[in-house]
Protein backbone atom coordinates (compact mmCIF):
# COMPACT_ATOMS: atom_id res chain seq x y z
CA UNK A 1 0.00 0.00 0.00
CA UNK A 2 1.41 3.27 -0.83
CA UNK A 3 1.69 5.69 2.17
CA UNK A 4 -0.31 8.28 0.94
CA UNK A 5 -2.96 5.64 0.77
CA UNK A 6 -2.76 4.74 4.44
CA UNK A 7 -2.82 8.15 5.77
CA UNK A 8 -5.95 8.30 3.61
CA UNK A 9 -7.17 4.94 5.36
CA UNK A 10 -6.28 6.50 8.88
CA UNK A 11 -8.53 9.41 8.63
CA UNK A 12 -11.70 7.35 8.44
CA UNK A 13 -11.52 5.53 11.73
CA UNK A 14 -10.61 9.30 13.54
CA UNK A 15 -14.39 10.11 11.71
CA UNK A 16 -15.73 6.85 12.77
CA UNK A 17 -14.45 7.40 16.29
CA UNK A 18 -15.62 10.56 16.41
CA UNK A 19 -19.64 9.94 14.77
CA UNK A 20 -19.43 6.90 17.34
CA UNK A 21 -19.12 9.67 20.44
CA UNK A 22 -21.12 11.99 18.99
CA UNK A 23 -23.91 9.67 18.57
CA UNK A 24 -23.94 9.01 22.13
CA UNK A 25 -25.11 12.65 22.38
CA UNK A 26 -28.78 14.16 21.50
CA UNK A 27 -26.56 14.96 17.62
CA UNK A 28 -28.00 12.35 15.27
CA UNK A 29 -27.01 14.78 12.20
CA UNK A 30 -23.51 15.13 13.23
CA UNK A 31 -22.73 11.60 14.26
CA UNK A 32 -24.26 10.35 10.65
CA UNK A 33 -22.08 13.08 9.03
CA UNK A 34 -19.21 12.17 10.87
CA UNK A 35 -19.87 8.74 9.22
CA UNK A 36 -20.50 9.90 5.68
CA UNK A 37 -16.96 11.38 6.14
CA UNK A 38 -15.30 8.32 7.37
CA UNK A 39 -16.84 6.75 4.33
CA UNK A 40 -15.29 9.13 2.33
CA UNK A 41 -12.12 9.20 3.36
CA UNK A 42 -12.26 5.50 3.13
CA UNK A 43 -13.38 5.90 -0.87
CA UNK A 44 -10.49 8.32 -0.89
CA UNK A 45 -7.78 5.82 0.36
CA UNK A 46 -9.16 3.26 -2.32
CA UNK A 47 -8.87 5.73 -4.95
CA UNK A 48 -5.53 7.17 -4.50
CA UNK A 49 -4.13 3.52 -4.25
CA UNK A 50 -5.51 2.80 -7.59
CA UNK A 51 -5.02 5.57 -9.40
CA UNK A 52 -2.77 7.97 -7.33
CA UNK A 53 -5.12 10.91 -8.14
CA UNK A 54 -6.20 13.30 -4.91
CA UNK A 55 -9.83 13.74 -5.83
CA UNK A 56 -11.17 17.68 -4.75
CA UNK A 57 -14.67 17.14 -4.70
CA UNK A 58 -17.58 14.69 -3.00
CA UNK A 59 -19.07 14.54 -6.15
CA UNK A 60 -16.14 13.74 -8.33
CA UNK A 61 -14.93 11.07 -5.58
CA UNK A 62 -18.23 8.99 -5.36
CA UNK A 63 -17.96 9.27 -9.43
CA UNK A 64 -14.25 7.84 -9.68
CA UNK A 65 -14.88 5.31 -6.77
CA UNK A 66 -18.03 4.39 -8.89
CA UNK A 67 -15.71 3.51 -12.04
CA UNK A 68 -12.99 2.31 -10.48
CA UNK A 69 -15.51 -0.34 -8.59
CA UNK A 70 -17.64 -1.38 -11.49
CA UNK A 71 -14.25 -3.02 -13.17
CA UNK A 72 -13.05 -4.57 -9.35
CA UNK A 73 -14.91 -7.93 -8.65
CA UNK A 74 -13.75 -7.55 -4.99
CA UNK A 75 -16.40 -4.61 -4.33
CA UNK A 76 -19.90 -5.52 -3.61
CA UNK A 77 -22.17 -2.76 -5.75
CA UNK A 78 -23.90 -2.03 -2.44
CA UNK A 79 -20.62 -0.23 -1.21
CA UNK A 80 -21.51 2.58 -3.92
CA UNK A 81 -25.06 2.63 -2.61
CA UNK A 82 -23.67 3.35 1.04
CA UNK A 83 -21.63 6.30 -0.03
CA UNK A 84 -24.88 7.84 -1.93
CA UNK A 85 -27.12 7.07 1.17
CA UNK A 86 -24.37 8.50 3.50
CA UNK A 87 -24.24 11.83 1.45
CA UNK A 88 -27.46 12.01 2.03
CA UNK A 89 -26.91 12.55 5.75
CA UNK A 90 -24.23 14.86 5.10
CA UNK A 91 -26.51 16.76 2.93
CA UNK A 92 -29.28 17.10 5.77
CA UNK A 93 -26.88 17.95 8.39
CA UNK A 94 -25.57 20.95 6.42
CA UNK A 95 -28.22 22.25 4.51
CA UNK A 96 -31.79 20.63 6.07
CA UNK A 97 -34.07 22.93 7.94
CA UNK A 98 -37.22 22.29 9.98
CA UNK A 99 -38.36 18.84 12.11
CA UNK A 100 -39.12 16.90 8.68
CA UNK A 101 -35.56 17.44 7.21
CA UNK A 102 -33.41 15.58 10.61
CA UNK A 103 -32.33 12.36 11.38
CA UNK A 104 -33.20 9.92 14.18
CA UNK A 105 -31.04 8.29 16.39
CA UNK A 106 -31.47 5.30 14.77
CA UNK A 107 -31.09 6.28 11.52
CA UNK A 108 -26.98 7.86 12.50
CA UNK A 109 -26.33 4.31 14.38
CA UNK A 110 -27.24 2.72 11.30
CA UNK A 111 -25.16 4.57 8.43
CA UNK A 112 -22.30 4.38 11.47
CA UNK A 113 -22.33 0.50 11.47
CA UNK A 114 -22.38 1.01 7.28
CA UNK A 115 -19.71 3.35 7.29
CA UNK A 116 -17.81 0.58 9.51
CA UNK A 117 -18.81 -1.90 7.21
CA UNK A 118 -17.48 0.29 4.37
CA UNK A 119 -14.16 0.96 6.26
CA UNK A 120 -13.34 -2.41 6.89
CA UNK A 121 -13.87 -4.12 3.32
CA UNK A 122 -11.99 -0.91 1.72
CA UNK A 123 -9.19 -1.62 4.65
CA UNK A 124 -9.12 -5.36 3.65
CA UNK A 125 -9.04 -4.45 -0.24
CA UNK A 126 -6.00 -2.34 0.42
CA UNK A 127 -3.82 -4.93 2.40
Amino acid sequence: MKPESADYLAKPRECLDAGERIAALPLPEVAAKEAYLAAYHAAHAFIFEKTGKVIKTQGGMRTMFALLSRDDPRIDPGMLATLGRAYKFNEIADYATGARNSVTPEESRDIIDLARDFINRITVLLS
